[in-house]
């Protein structure tokens, strides 16, 4: 019912084309900024371009899951295409949970301790970085080693992940359940934690008037971060947990629609990020600024060359036929 429903025919692939048009721009300007106009690197802006690459990765396959649910979520593409979209959906989901992780213990460290920024803490941001990209791309390596298409006979359908072999269950119910621990259950509590230290620190340093406006704001946008990794992620990752326990345990899980329903919501974290960075960094809001007004000059700029150059064009125009009528009547 749910394979042949239109909460997969046509509301899950709607929402995949709004991750994909807004996620796809604001990503790859994420990274431009990170890279390029950012010239002083700092932990912070190393895991920010590293979240922002990791969302990149995840937005840049949607159109497979686009055109898999319109076409029936009968996937045409092969076995290997099907793999490797599984394992870039999941492994940047984890890679992008881990890296918020590491954004808010960072955070947590910078407010508590302001003076200790050094070149060091560059250097670590780094090997954390390498570390995480290795790490969860090790362990989606299993996504590789079972098959992720089957046929449907009865809706004449191949499908991509969204049924497993019974020869499998056991496999792929072990396999998600240590990610979903591993993956999102450990870090969740790190990120819980930090932000709650986070947020008694600052009230704690909240006795000097002229800076208690600010703290507030950080207050704010601290929790803003914290409500929304946990409505993109919590569903989808508790949900998968539910699913994959059914399953091990020969279950029938009824709410498997509910369950990739709330896949989507971790989906739109990957455009939601940029807007995070926007709030949380001056310097990259400064830098988008820049751009969009640079742009936005160079625009008017032309316009108003090209306006210039139309006009002297019909004044020399006006002036050759005037001349030529002049010369005639002289004549």
């Amino acid at each position: 019912m749910v394979l042949d429903s239109r909460l997969t025919t046509v509301f899950l692939p709607i929402v995949y084309i709004v991750v994909f048009a807004v996620g796809l721009p604001t990503n790859a300007m994420a990274i431009w900024v990170f890279l390029f106009r950012t010239k002083k690197k700092h932990p912070a802006a190393i895991y920010m371009a590293n979240l922002a690459l990791s969302d990149l990765l995840f937005v840049i396959w949607t159109p497979l899951k686009i055109a898999y649910h319109f076409n029936g979520n009968n996937w045409i593409y092969g076995e290997g295409l099907c793999k490797v979209l599984v394992g870039f959906f999941y492994g940047n989901m984890y890679c992008s949970i881990l890296f918020i992780t590491c954004l808010s213990v960072q955070r947590y460290w910078a407010i508590v301790k302001p003076l200790s920024q050094n070149r060091r803490n560059n250097e670590v941001a780094i090997g954390v970085s390498v570390a995480v990209w290795v790490g969860v791309w090790l362990m989606t390596t299993p996504l590789y080693l079972y098959d992720q298409t089957v046929t449907v006979t009865n809706l004449n359908i191949i499908t991509c992940h969204d049924v497993t072999r019974p020869s499998q269950n056991s496999m792929a119910a072990g396999y998600f359940l240590t990610m979903g621990i591993l993956g999102f259950v450990v870090p969740t509590v790190v990120c819980v934690v930090a932000y709650i230290l986070m947020l008694k620190s600052l009230r704690n340093s909240m006795t000097d008037a002229s800076i208690t406006k600010n703290r507030r704001k950080a207050v704010v946008l601290i929790i803003t971060v914290l409500v929304m990794f946990l409505v993109c992620f919590t569903p989808s990752n508790i949900m998968l947990l539910v699913h994959y326990s059914l399953l091990l345990a020969g279950g029938v899980n009824n709410g498997y629609g509910f369950y990739i329903s709330t896949l989507c919501l971790a989906a739109l974290n990957s455009c939601l990020d940029p807007f995070i960075y926007y709030f949380i960094s001056e310097e990259f809001r400064q830098h988008v600024k820049n751009t969009l007004r640079c742009r936005s000059e160079r625009t008017v700029e032309r316009m108003r060359v090209s306006f210039n150059a139309l006009k002297y064009s019909k004044k020399s125009s006006t002036y050759t036929s005037d001349s030529g009528k002049t010369q005639s009547s002289s004549c």
